[in-house]
This record gives C-alpha cells, sequence and structure tokens, in this order.
C-alpha cells in the first residue's frame, strides 16, 4: 500500500475550507438575525410597547383595577385580631413594729388577652357607592388615556419614519444631481480641450458640482438627524442593531385613489360623529364628567349622618393556660351626625360642583377640538392631492427642458447657462414632488388620528 502525503495535505486542505464556509455562514446568519430590519410597522410596534409616554400612561392605568377593589372593599367588614399581655410588679417596703422589724414583699400580677373585632359601615350618605362609580370612571378616563398615548405614538412614529424618509428621497436626488453634474463637467472639459466650449464654461460647471455636492453633504446630514429623532423617540439605545427599512411604502400615488377618498370623507357630521365615538380624548372627558359628578355626592354625604356596626370577641386570664376560659362578646351601633363642622361641607360641595362645571367645560373644549383637528384634516388631505398632480405635471415638463437644454447645449445652440436653469427647475421639481407624495401620506394618517381611528 503507497503512503501519498499530498492527498493527505489536498484533504486537510479542503476541509479547513468547508469549515471556514461554514463558519462565515453562521457568522452571517447570526448577525442577521441580531440586526432586524426597522421597518415602519417595526417601529410603530415599538413605540406603542416602549414610548416614554405610552409606557407612563400604562404605569398608571395598572393601578386603577386596585383601586376599583379598595372602593369595593368598604362595603365589607374589615376585621383584626389583638393580643396583649400586662406584667406588674409591686414592691412593698419594710416596716417596723413594736421594736420589731417587718420585711418587705413583692408582688407579682400578670393579665393576658387575645381577640378578634370586626366594624363595617352601614350607611355614609352613600358616599361609599358614589366612590366606586367615581374610581370606575376615572378607570375608564384613565385607560382611554393609555389608548390616547398609543395613537399619538403611532401617529408621531408615522411622522417622524416618513419625515425621515422624505430626507432619504431628498439624498437620492442631490445624489443624481452630483453624477449628473460630474458627467456634464467631464464632457465640457473634453469639450474645452478641442476649443468647442469655453473655458469659462469649465468653471462655472465646476461651480456647480461643487454646490451640488454641498447639498448632498447637507441632505445626508439632515438623513442622519432624523434617523436620530426617531431612534431616541422610539426608546433604541443602541441604533447600530436597528438599521433602517423602507419596505412597504409606497410611492407611486394612484389619482383614481383621490375620488375614493373625497367620497369616503365628504359628510363632515358623520365624520364628526364617527370622531365622538372613536376619539380617546372625547371618551376620557366624559368619563372625567361622570366622576365630577360622583364627587358631588361624595362631598354632600357629609350632610347625611352615618351608621356603623361592630362586634367583637375575645378572652382574658391572668394565666396564659386558662386564657380561653373566661371570655366576652360584644355588638355595638355607632350613629354619628354632624351638626356644624365650620363651613367644611359646603365647602367641600362648592369644589365639587366646580371641579364639574370645569369637566364640562373640557368636555366642550374637547368637542370644538374635534371640529377643528377635523377641519383641518380634511383641508390638509385636499391641498396635498393637488399639490400631488401639480408636482407630477411639473416635473414631466422640467424633466423635458432639461433633456431639450442639455441636447441643445452639446449641440452648440444653448449656453450652459440655459442647462444649469433648466438643471435647477427640475430639481426644484423633484423634491415638490417627493414633498407632495410624503405630504399626502402623512395627511391620510393625519386624518385617521383625527378620526380616532388610526392603528398598528
Amino acid at each position: 500500500m503507497n503512503f501519498n502525503p499530498n492527498f493527505l495535505f489536498q484533504e486537510n486542505l479542503r476541509m479547513k475550507q468547508f469549515v471556514q464556509v461554514v463558519s462565515l455562514l453562521i457568522i452571517g446568519a447570526t448577525v442577521s438575525m441580531a440586526q432586524p430590519t426597522l421597518t415602519l410597522d417595526k417601529a410603530v410596534q415599538l413605540a406603542v410597547e416602549r414610548n416614554s409616554t405610552v409606557v407612563q400612561a400604562r404605569n398608571t392605568y395598572s393601578t386603577q383595577e386596585t383601586a376599583v377593589q379598595a372602593a369595593y372593599g368598604n362595603l365589607f367588614p374589615s376585621v383584626g385580631v389583638s393580643g396583649s399581655g400586662d406584667w406588674t410588679k409591686t414592691k412593698t417596703p419594710g416596716y417596723v413594729v413594736g421594736g420589731v422589724a417587718q420585711g418587705g414583699q413583692d408582688d407579682f400580677s400578670s393579665y393576658y388577652r387575645a381577640g378578634i373585632g370586626a366594624s363595617v359601615t352601614l350607611f355614609d350618605g352613600f358616599a361609599n357607592y358614589s366612590t366606586i362609580d367615581q374610581v370606575k370612571a376615572r378607570k375608564e378616563a384613565s385607560s382611554e388615556n393609555l389608548t390616547s398615548a398609543q395613537q399619538n405614538a403611532i401617529y408621531q412614529t408615522h411622522l417622524l419614519f416618513l419625515s425621515m424618509f422624505r430626507t432619504f428621497e431628498l439624498l437620492k436626488v442631490n445624489e443624481d444631481n452630483l453624477k449628473r453634474s460630474q458627467r456634464q463637467l467631464t464632457r465640457i472639459t473634453e469639450a474645452n480641450k478641442v476649443g468647442s466650449v469655453a473655458l469659462a464654461d469649465v468653471y462655472r460647471q465646476r461651480v456647480q458640482v461643487g454646490s451640488d455636492e454641498l447639498a448632498l453633504i447637507q441632505s445626508q446630514n439632515n438623513l442622519d438627524k432624523a434617523k436620530a429623532d426617531l431612534y431616541s423617540y422610539l426608546g433604541i439605545d443602541n441604533p447600530d442593531n436597528y438599521p433602517i427599512g423602507f419596505e412597504g411604502i409606497s410611492t407611486d400615488i394612484d389619482t383614481v385613489e383621490f375620488e375614493m377618498m373625497n367620497s369616503k370623507y365628504s359628510n363632515f357630521e358623520s365624520l364628526l360623529n364617527q370622531a365622538k365615538e372613536h376619539r380617546p380624548d372625547y371618551r376620557s372627558a366624559k368619563q372625567s364628567l361622570s366622576a365630577s359628578e360622583s364627587g358631588i355626592i361624595i362631598a354632600k354625604s357629609s350632610n347625611l349622618p352615618s351608621l356603623s356596626g361592630s362586634a367583637s370577641y375575645g378572652y382574658g386570664s391572668d394565666e396564659l393556660s386558662s386564657i380561653t376560659d373566661n371570655s366576652t362578646l360584644s355588638f355595638g351601633l355607632n350613629l354619628q351626625y354632624s351638626i356644624f363642622n365650620g363651613f367644611l361641607t359646603k365647602l367641600q360641595v362648592e369644589q365639587a360642583q366646580v371641579n364639574k362645571m370645569n369637566a364640562e367645560e373640557q368636555l366642550n373644549q374637547t368637542i370644538r377640538q374635534i371640529r377643528f383637528d377635523l377641519q383641518k384634516a380634511i383641508l390638509d388631505l385636499g391641498a396635498a392631492q393637488k399639490q400631488i398632480k401639480v408636482t407630477t405635471t411639473s416635473v414631466e415638463s422640467a424633466e423635458m427642458d432639461r433633456k431639450i437644454a442639455e441636447e441643445k447645449y452639446n449641440l452648440g445652440a444653448g449656453t450652459l447657462l440655459d442647462v444649469l436653469i433648466a438643471q435647477a427647475n427640475y430639481t426644484t421639481a423633484i423634491n415638490n414632488n417627493v414633498n407632495a407624495v410624503i405630504g399626502y401620506l402623512l395627511s391620510k394618517k393625519q386624518l385617521e388620528f383625527t378620526l380616532g381611528t388610526i392603528s398598528q
């Protein structure tokens, strides 16, 4: 049998290469799993879970169920047990009788007690039942506040994410402008070498390239700041683990959609009723009004007598071993009525009535704000639709004008100034169209937010 060392060396090399390839695949898969793409949907999910305002609202709501339990607990007796022991030492000093000294003595005594007692409020002017109603209303108001915080987080995330997407699209526009200007500079430089273009055009185009480079730097900075704003709002401390992805955002707006949107949002009064039904701030204001009405009943309860009952059962003895030999059972009723308390009840009633009036005013102000927000959102949506139509036409015209100006200049029938003006107009048209599209997407979300129907 022949031994071939070259064969073993080659096999060993192949095995090492195989292990390296597998290791790279595993590392790549691990990195891919550790860095999920932060899309708009993922950002909204994180906002609802981690935004500071939402977290605080959720923490506040979590205490309301305990508050309701405590309010119901006032209807039940309070029960307690007790136990005590007393030890007494009495020392009698010595004395002299008939010339004979008598020694003093020490006396010891003890007493032990143990018992259980209960007390319950039988009537307190209906304050206990009104307290239950008040706490339940506050719980519902807290729930609506949590929903409001979540909806606001969803809308703000859309606003931040789409604003960031706007800067990304403008960055691409500036990148294309710079590449186009650099290509134009190359053509002009070559044409100048053969004497077909003046040297002044070369310098003028260099200035344009420099301006486009500055615009690109500024747009990149705007994108970085927009990302930082989004990461901060989402509570992300390690942004490197959340690369941005713009999947799911479509900038192809079909104008046929406009007619459907306008038909859907044509009846203002119907939209207003829909907003009242779904807006959490309106529902929260209604619950706050209900809580204030219960507060008036609670305040007036001090004008009525209160009745409570008590019962106790206990043992007592001077010997711990025989403590259960003696027992005591007692019942009691306690009736209290305040004849005069320094006008405290009057003050409390007036404060409760003022709280109700303020709650009514807050509810009315919420209705006015909903009406204003709805009018504004509908106007913004209509304006955004018109802007898309105008800017789309402007982009088409500006692109044709730019191409014509470049062709005329290349043929020697136009000037570089005409090209620069056409290029500037085209850039402006593209920027306006990007702003119009993003504005339209935001206007739709703003209207959903105003109606209280925005969701993940």
